[in-house]
């Protein structure tokens, strides 16, 4: 990949897209092909037909997704499997017409059975039942990751599929219908400070564990996987520790400087026990996390602790 090829960035205003958008710059690269979901509606097969056949991008980072936490994934089901796969089947199969160089396909570590050994090795995809709150997206994302394998089966195209942790960083979302845990209790902790809130009520246990990634972090190893990764399957993208919801969340009040107390609402569901990624493959091929959580959160934090 060159510094002058032409990149097209599927998704290149949410969190992950923005991160590679932001690290490819850093690196050089300037040659870029950007849409809105506006401009180009990613489901619409005739459109993205059209989209490929006059831009011809020779790289594609297909970042572009419906996501979302616990609640809107178990909420709007037919939504999530839906217009993921409309996204996924038609990038996918314009990249396979149109010759593209090389296309990454970002799945998500939902798509491991919901009881997996842990930490989560790629070969165990397919191997149990998925996590139900989330299973229509997880469906969906494991097809993008067969599509990808099948067209390199059958046609030989350079498609490969990574699956990152649990991510945050700028341009998260917090919205708390449907937001991830980490931007949700960075909000409500944020909330409940400038309230003089007494509690923080928090949804499940706080047993389950999880890993997260910065949005920086998983960009740097995107570019380096495309660089220097051309097989089929799937990598996982991680850091290979986790955390518990509880100790995130004393992590999260210390670092805004919350002084309430925390309350777990054991009524609320907790989702998939624990999710801590194996990232011995990628490590293998020479690449690390750089970004603490400590260190990450804080950052965040002082980039959106005026926003709520």
């Amino acid at each position: 990949m060159q510094k002058s090829d032409k990149i097209y960035i599927a998704g290149h205003r949410g969190m992950v897209g923005s991160a590679i958008l932001r690290e490819l710059k850093n690196q050089g690269y300037h040659n870029f092909i950007l849409k809105t979901s506006e401009e180009l509606d990613l489901r619409d097969s005739h459109a993205v037909m059209n989209f490929f056949k006059d831009e011809r991008p020779e790289y594609v980072f297909l970042a572009a997704a419906k996501v979302g936490g616990i609640i809107a994934n178990n909420s709007y089901k037919a939504d999530f499997i839906y217009e993921n796969l409309m996204i996924q089947n038609n990038v996918i199969h314009q990249s396979h017409i149109n010759n593209v160089k090389k296309l990454m396909f970002l799945g998500s570590s939902c798509i491991y059975p919901k009881f997996a050994s842990q930490p989560l090795r790629e070969e165990y995809l397919l191997t149990g039942e998925l996590e139900p709150t989330n299973e229509p997206y997880a469906i969906a994302k494991i097809a993008g990751i067969k599509m990808c394998d099948s067209y390199r089966d059958q046609y030989g195209s350079n498609f490969i599929s990574v699956m990152p942790t649990n991510l945050y960083g700028p341009n998260d979302n917090y919205d708390l219908n449907n937001s991830h845990v980490l931007p949700a209790l960075l909000r409500k902790f944020i909330t409940a400070k400038r309230l003089g809130d007494r509690e923080v009520i928090i949804w499940g246990t706080g047993k389950p564990l999880r890993e997260f990634l910065h949005a920086d972090d998983l960009a740097n190893a995107c570019i380096f996987l495309m660089k220097n990764y051309d097989e089929k399957g799937i990598v996982n993208i991680g850091v290979g520790e986790d955390i518990s919801i509880s100790d995130l969340a004393k992590l999260v009040k210390k670092i805004v400087g919350y002084d309430g107390n925390i309350v777990f609402d054991e009524t609320k569901p907790d989702g998939t026990p624990r999710k801590l990624m194996d990232v011995s493959k990628l490590n293998a091929l020479g690449w690390n996390a750089r970004i603490t959580l400590t260190e990450g959160v804080s950052e965040v934090f002082q980039a959106v602790k005026d926003k709520f």
